[in-house]
């Protein structure tokens, strides 16, 4: 199916959100046809406008040439049927990660790669909806997925070594230096990260310092580019409280139980960024602390 040298496509991304955006525009750029997937055709709009900003600022007076490679589908079944790889990028919720794979078993063809940027799902369980494929593999991205340099390969006890193989390959043909893990809950990124994250906000919670000096602490202490509670507020903080109900249920470890400032955060709307206000407000810029 892909070379020795780079994989050739065309691809397949279901779900047009954030990282689904950023997965597409990296291939793209990388010169693969690409189809984005989604049920609901207005997140496919703005997955597309999403996407030319991205590819435009990237390529200037090539981007319609670019643009031309991307196609919007909401027929996942016939999307996939024609496709080399598929990165499946929904959120972070096993009765739809579960679906999406066992109707993969049937569409997809018999040599795709079938790859999933869960952060905490295990593979293995989503092997064994697709009627236990070798075939599946994680390729775990970060955000924003066309900028950032690593991808997390998370292998099954079921992936086979061609599936690895192709896994890296498409990596490298994105222009990202993976990881090669095993599917253990949180893989290394997440195992660590999520750790980190959920402390910085129980000491929000408890008046240990404010969100602003725990973040600049990391940063100026720890040389991180960003602090746990900017990464958390830019991932979604939606996101990160099914990431560690995910990782709760798995493990049964209190460290990973979802701090009672990040759920009544999501209750009142407050998911980081791309709502305006998180740990930090985003209305207006430099980003302030909320109270």
């Amino acid at each position: 199916m892909s070379g020795e040298l780079a994989f050739t496509g065309p691809i397949t991304v279901i779900g047009g959100g954030t990282m689904g955006q950023g997965i597409a525009t990296a291939a793209l750029s990388a010169g693969l046809a690409t189809t984005v997937v989604d049920v609901d055709p207005g997140s496919l709009e703005r997955a597309r406008a999403a996407i030319a900003r991205r590819v435009g600022r990237a390529f200037g007076d090539d981007t319609e040439s670019v643009l031309a490679r991307l196609t919007l589908a909401t027929d996942l079944e016939e999307a996939v049927a024609t496709s080399s790889g598929v990165i499946e990028a929904v959120p972070e919720i096993l009765p739809l990660k579960i679906d999406i794979f066992h109707r993969l078993a049937r569409a997809a063809g018999q040599g795709t790669l079938l790859a999933t940027n869960t952060s905490t799902i295990s593979i293995a369980r989503l092997a064994e909806a697709c009627d236990g494929s070798d075939r599946v593999i994680g390729m775990h991205f970060f955000n924003p997925a066309h900028k950032m340099q690593l991808v997390e390969i998370v292998t099954a006890e079921s992936s086979s070594e061609s599936t690895l193989h192709d896994a890296l390959t498409l990596a490298s043909t994105l222009g990202k230096d993976p990881v090669v893990v095993n599917d253990v809950p949180g893989f290394v990124t997440s195992r660590l990260g999520l750790l980190l994250g959920t402390e910085a906000m129980r000491m929000v919670d408890e008046g240990v310092a404010s969100a602003a000096d725990i973040d600049k602490a990391m940063r100026l202490g720890y040389g991180h580019p960003m602090g746990p509670l900017e990464l958390a507020d830019l991932v979604g903080l939606d996101v990160r409280l099914n990431n560690l109900r995910s990782m709760y249920e798995r493990t049964g470890s209190s460290q990973y139980s979802p701090p009672k400032i990040l759920e009544q955060f999501v209750r009142d709307g407050r998911l980081g960024k791309k709502s305006g206000h998180g740990f930090f407000d985003y209305d207006s810029a430099p980003a302030k602390q909320q109270s």
